[in-house]
């Protein structure tokens, strides 16, 4: 199946009015941008080491209502040298935190006809629910193969045995539902993990490699191949880090270090001119990153049709 036309590889309408899926391609790799939806989250979220005045300023600037944000929700899945790659696994089942938006992923890779035991390898940028719960849902992984690779860092694997929630700001009843789906992950996937220090090759021009930062094993995936770049920055970007690299994330186990992963990942991006997707960046979440002054700028990618 060719990654940049998914629906004739089974002739299947799209049901939903809003697309979900967007194809680029880089160099001779095949990339898929898929929804899992939006979370809905309090806008103290964006920020909270701010005023609530400064964050209530840039909300309206953007257009955005006051009181809640949705948070993008986005996978990626990579096809490079015969293996099929998804590259995070989004939220799966709902726990108990009435996210009724998202967890949408497993059905809308479905929809383009991505089987799941097609599947060779799964990449974590890190473990919150957000993008291990989709092959936690009941019956996913009995369609998985059962030589699935599953890649992440091993300081990742580590601070789940005991988490430190003490400099996150998330809402109530976030942290038992992260614990629980981080530490369920490893026990049904222990022996699929492929863990790596700070970075391992996947597939021919598909490498991860650990920033740290969001999570202590966050990592990036840098894709490369015929001069062209795109990087997947995971939970490293959020939309309001390009003015602001300095706010911070309310799920950054590590605050400051997260701030300066952001600002180092957006300097190289707007030295390379590589291509950039992240998990919560507005879908299809395609573009580059500019340099403004002292800040940054996202530069859309123009949809291609």
């Amino acid at each position: 199946m060719n990654l940049h036309n998914p629906l004739q590889s089974d002739n299947r309408i799209a049901e939903e009015l809003v697309p979900s899926r967007y194809a680029v391609r880089v160099g001779d790799i095949d990339v898929l941008v898929i929804s899992d939806g939006v979370l809905p989250l309090p806008t103290a979220m964006l920020g909270p080491n701010v005023e609530a005045a400064d964050r209530a300023d840039w909300l309206k600037e953007m257009f955005l209502p006051p009181d809640a944000f949705d948070w993008a929700l986005n996978a990626v899945v990579v096809r490079s040298g015969g293996r099929t790659i998804l590259i995070d696994a989004g939220l799966g089942s709902d726990p108990d935190l009435h996210l009724p938006r998202a967890g949408q992923l497993i059905k809308r890779l479905e929809a383009a006809g991505i089987d799941l035991s097609t599947v060779t390898d799964v990449v974590l940028t890190h473990m919150h629910m957000d993008h291990v719960g989709g092959l936690l849902v009941d019956g996913v992984k009995d369609r998985l193969r059962p030589d699935l690779r599953i890649h992440v860092a091993a300081a990742e694997i580590a601070f789940w045995e005991s988490p430190d929630f003490s400099r996150t700001a998330m809402p109530p009843g976030f942290p038992d539902a992260l614990r629980v789906a981080a530490q369920r992950f490893v026990q049904e996937y222990s022996g699929q993990l492929q863990r790596f220090d700070e970075e391992q090759e996947v597939a021919p021009g598909v490498i991860v490699y650990r920033t740290g930062g969001h999570t202590p094993g966050h990592s990036v995936v840098r894709l490369a191949s015929g001069g062209d770049r795109l990087m997947f920055a995971g939970d490293a970007m959020f939309a309001v880090g390009f003015e602001h690299p300095d706010w911070h994330n309310g799920f950054e186990h590590d605050p400051e270090e997260a701030a300066r992963v952001r600002i180092r990942l957006l300097r190289e991006l707007a030295e390379t001119g590589a291509m950039l997707v992240a998990t919560h960046l507005p879908f299809p979440s395609v573009g580059r990153v500019a340099v403004d002054g002292d800040a940054f700028r996202w530069v859309p990618l123009f949809w291609d049709y």
